[in-house]
């Protein structure tokens, strides 16, 4: 190969080396404005001209502006609209095809008003069309080839390469700013709703609390044909101050304002208090409710009124669930580092497909169970943030019609805390 056959060819690697250099770019680039400065570099480099720009659609979409220009002329021109109507770009942009001018000169659609203002002769352009699936995002243009007037075949080529290049870094953009959008609309509408659970919750106490207040005293004074319908009252009363209570509970720690008070707990003595609050409902409903915690003693570290109510929702759900005549049983026991407590159920269990998401907010099993049992399906989320608050772990396991086995897995201190995960669940 002689010398005049070799230079071509070398010319024509190095180019190709450049344009794998910009595509490796753009993989690993996440800002828009750097990339497409680097790109109209290289458009102007591998084309040899005097400088390369990308203009998109305005938002009134009737005109042009510059998205990259090189930094020499991003001042004067920042400002700078382009008509589609009367310029080259935007025949290009209308059209959706390349366009080689060696001589705007001749050239009627060549807008003179960029020229004007940045104060430069514009001799010969070249542009493409910037296109992601069929739609066109923008134009990118080459101006004054330098040494011959005439733009080669390997010039388009490579500004065509260049602008799917610029397509792809355009559209990640926008969907990155979609994105960012969503997520500014998420978080403006939990901070709403936040704001409205807080204040419903904080309303609603004060009317709730005289409600109860005077049932309970008009129980007590009215004469016993009244009672069963005052006890309703009450109980009715109750149940729409537990909502309110799981309601503020879930928000206060989404807001990150609850805290752990921790101490040295006995979860022999938590579990026989919460056995003995559920005592009553479940001989009403004809259940057995026992419990086994072992021959010693069982510490944690962690906020008792927290685990509490961990343990409790999770009871109340195991009698709501448990037919008349079934039996429920609390058994708590230790594994190394931790403390295990389980609530077992011979109830109507829990369908398979619900399984995964019964610790979920607001999440109901079954229509007809809902209308039947009642509830709003926050019990069991609110247990499952109590419990990952000290760095635990709580699951359930299910066969319908035979029973529910739900189990809380507690470090006995910090140390332990956060290592749950890596305990099986069986």
């Amino acid at each position: 190969m002689d010398s005049e056959t070799a230079l071509p060819v070398i010319e024509h690697n190095r180019r190709l080396e450049r344009l794998l250099e910009i595509s490796r770019t753009l993989s690993a680039s996440l800002d828009l404005e750097p990339f497409l400065h680097s790109l109209i570099s290289a458009a102007a480099e591998l084309t040899n001209c005097e400088l390369a720009s990308i203009l998109e659609l305005d938002e009134g979409g009737d005109q042009l502006h510059f998205l990259a220009l090189p930094r020499l002329h991003q001042e004067p021109l920042k400002t700078v609209k382009v008509p589609l109507q009367a310029s080259v770009a935007g025949w290009v942009f209308q059209n959706g095809q390349p366009l080689v001018v060696p001589d705007v000169a001749s050239e009627p659609r060549h807008f003179k008003g960029v020229d004007q203002v940045a104060n430069f002769v514009t001799r010969s352009l070249m542009a493409v069309p910037i296109i992601y699936r069929g739609e066109t995002l923008g134009v990118l243009e080459v101006i004054n080839k330098a040494g011959q007037p005439h733009y080669t075949e390997e010039d388009l080529t490579i500004l065509e390469t260049l602008a799917s290049q610029a397509a792809l870094a355009i559209q990640n953009s926008r969907l990155m700013s979609k994105v960012q959008h969503s997520r500014d609309q998420i978080t403006q509408l939990d901070r709403m709703k936040s704001d409205f659970i807080a204040i419903a919750s904080h309303e609603l106490r004060t009317p709730l609390g005289l409600i109860l207040g005077h049932a309970t005293f008009l129980r007590e004074v009215s004469q016993p044909d009244l009672r069963p319908q005052l006890d309703i009252v009450v109980q009715s009363a109750m149940r729409l101050k537990e909502i309110i209570d799981d309601i503020a509970k879930m928000d206060n720690v989404q807001r990150g304002t609850a805290s752990l008070r921790a101490r040295s707990i006995s979860i022999k003595r938590l579990v026989e208090e919460v056995l003995v609050s559920f005592q009553l409902e479940a001989k009403e409903k004809g259940l057995t409710l026992r419990t086994d915690t072992g021959q010693g003693d069982l510490q944690v570290e962690g906020d008792s009124s927290k685990i509490t109510i961990a343990l409790s929702n999770v009871v109340k759900n195991a009698v709501t669930f448990t037919n008349p005549g079934g039996h429920i049983f609390i058994v708590a026991g230790s594994i190394p580092g931790y403390v295990k407590i389980s609530v077992i159920d011979d109830g109507i269990g829990i369908p398979s497909k619900d399984l995964p998401h019964i610790f979920e907010r607001f999440y109901q099993v079954e229509s007809h169970l809902t209308r039947k049992h009642g509830g709003m399906g926050l019990g069991l989320s609110v247990s499952k943030m109590m419990v990952e608050m000290h760095g635990g772990r709580i699951w359930a396991e299910s066969v319908e019609v035979r029973g529910s086995s739900f189990t809380i897995l507690l470090p006995i201190n910090s140390a332990q805390a956060g290592a749950a995960s890596q305990v099986p669940t069986t």
